[in-house]
């Protein structure tokens, strides 16, 4: 089985450390409002100003600290323990708040952003440092904007790019299980409202610059708001052939034509993403399980197609290891 080990983990923290800092190039997210907006990035954002754009640089100090707790003694572990001491404080949040305050930045990193940033606050939380604490308020002010905008949010945002909603609820959903019961109740009738019904899905994808499953990423959000039988029968209803391997689609590793196109590089981001979605699925079905063998076997090819292409280009490793991670945990 393909599995995280101290040393795979150890290359990932040293890729990431690489580049957490790195602010060109950089891409931002912003609309100008008045010249004094045309400024540095790290002016922007204090402290998710580095790997290629914001929501990476987010995901990328979520992975750093996630690789921390697992293996506290890996040689990278001071590195990272000073990252975070000097950049996850108080006073860089609250530029980061600042960033959010501005006029015309109300859909700034919707959702994809907003979800990663939660996964980040949980994740510091689970450290003995005082980083969840400083994290806090912009988690909080996310959290806010989940609450804002999924009433309003008439239908789900099905694509396999960064405006997926089942991702982003997801990992939200992970967030407020012990902080915020009202966003997991709005989680569960808007989720249960677009998807519960959703039958013999055929699985059109992937797309040719997508790096989620629009398909597996409803199944793992489902997975995660539905009591264990209840999920197989809805999994039944929604995938109704994937003990005979169908849709063929969903167990076919995509093809990365060109890892220097940023938007095709992608791909190997779906695959490990898919990845994580199988091995999810098959933990929530359980042994006995007919499907689960099956998704077993589809996460070691995905994972098996992208894993050595975690780095060799900055259009992929500024991220793909995050992605990585989550298919190999």
């Amino acid at each position: 089985m393909m599995r995280l080990t101290q040393d795979i983990a150890s290359r990932f923290a040293a890729l990431t450390l690489s580049h957490l800092g790195k602010r060109y190039p950089f891409k931002m997210d912003i609309v100008y409002t008045a010249p004094e907006d045309v400024r540095e990035p790290a002016n922007h954002h204090p402290i998710f100003h580095g790997s290629f754009d914001w929501h990476s640089c987010v995901h990328g100090y979520w992975q750093v600290l996630r690789l921390l707790r697992l293996y506290p003694d890996m040689p990278e572990a001071p590195a990272i323990r000073a990252r975070a001491d000097g950049m996850l404080v108080p006073e860089k949040v609250a530029g980061e708040l600042a960033y959010l305050a501005r006029p015309l930045s109300g859909g700034f990193e919707r959702p994809y952003g907003w979800a990663w940033l939660l996964a980040l606050h949980a994740e510091a939380a689970r450290h003995d440092a005082p980083w969840a604490g400083a994290l806090e308020p912009l988690a909080r002010a996310f959290a806010a904007r989940f609450q804002a905008f999924l009433p309003k949010l008439t239908y789900p945002l099905r694509v396999g790019t960064h405006f997926n909603i089942a991702f982003a609820l997801t990992l939200a959903h992970d967030w407020a299980e012990t902080r915020d019961t009202a966003l997991v109740s709005l989680i569960h009738e808007k989720a249960l409202g677009w998807f519960a019904a959703d039958r013999d899905c055929q699985a059109w994808e992937p797309g040719g610059d997508e790096f989620l499953s629009s398909a597996l990423t409803e199944a793992l959000l489902m997975s995660r708001l539905l009591p264990g039988s209840d999920f197989a029968q809805w999994l039944g209803q929604f995938l109704p052939r994937l003990e005979r391997g169908e849709p063929a689609s969903l167990f076919t590793p995509a093809v990365v034509s060109d890892r220097s196109d940023g938007k095709i590089a992608h791909l190997d981001g779906l695959n490990l993403s898919r990845g994580w979605c199988w091995r999810e699925i098959a933990r929530a079905l359980g042994p006995g399980h007919a499907v689960t063998p099956i998704a077993e076997q589809a996460a070691l090819a995905h994972i098996a197609a992208s894993l050595p292409h975690v780095a060799g280009d900055y259009a992929g490793e500024h991220w793909l290891a995050t992605f990585a991670l989550l298919a190999l945990e």
